[in-house]
């Protein structure tokens, strides 16, 4: 579903990605990971188009992707839950996850009843404004108005950062469901380790802003791809 050839990207003067090439397949979570400072976020932000690549190829669903715009990748199927969320504040829950339907024709100008399912939390407060949200529901909220999009491919920054046990449960039950549905491919940038060794189907470890490590999870040990993330 995606495939990424030589992909480099530059803040300033300052390279911070260096030849990243990767694969992430339908149906499978691939989780990117490094310790702070590898250029996970800035990886996630040159295939959503948030951060413009400097060089390199970007393929989606078998067709090249120039050097475009967030809007449009969202347009192409490109769905991303950033770190920190970004949220609508003080538009409601369901104001929030209509933002969503900007990516869609007219006709599919309706929450899904899915959604409700995969987070009932959010059904109860339709009409409470984002920004009064705890943390944990406001990352179900960046989720759910990503799926709103019915994106092939969804990036997934961090999402257990300053989440409650219980809700980074439901989040890894969420992303397994995903999985099995088998509509998307899932890369999932994440510290947590134990979280996403237990959700990848497989790994690209990065450091200095280069892959290091990448394969299966079936053919690396979790004693590799620990060794690759720790400092």
């Amino acid at each position: 579903m995606l495939k990424l050839t030589d992909l480099t990207l530059h803040y300033g003067h300052s390279q911070i990605l260096n030849g990243i090439s990767m694969e992430a397949a339908q149906g499978e979570v691939t989780c990117v990971m490094g310790t702070n400072g590898v250029g996970k976020t800035s990886l996630i932000k040159a295939i959503s188009g948030t951060h413009p690549r400097s060089g390199g190829e970007v393929e989606l669903d078998g067709q090249a992707l120039g050097v475009l715009p967030a809007h449009k990748l969202a347009h192409k199927g490109i769905a991303y839950v950033p770190q920190g969320r970004e949220i609508f504040p003080l538009l409601t829950v369901r104001e929030n996850l209509e933002t969503g339907f900007v990516c869609l024709p007219p006709s599919e100008h309706v929450i899904p009843k899915e959604i409700f399912e995969l987070f009932p939390v959010l059904e109860k407060m339709q009409n409470r404004r984002g920004g009064d949200l705890s943390g944990g529901q406001q990352q179900q909220l960046a989720i759910a108005r990503a799926l709103i999009t019915k994106p092939k491919l969804l990036l997934l920054d961090e999402p257990t950062e300053g989440i409650q046990p219980n809700i980074i449960q439901q989040i890894g039950e969420v992303i397994r469901l995903l999985r099995e549905q088998g509509n998307m491919a899932i890369v999932l940038v994440e510290q947590y380790f134990e979280f996403a060794y237990d959700l990848a189907d497989s790994f690209v470890v990065l450091r200095r802003g280069e892959v290091m490590l990448a394969g299966q999870k079936a053919d690396l040990s979790k004693a590799e791809v620990l060794k690759g993330v720790s400092v």
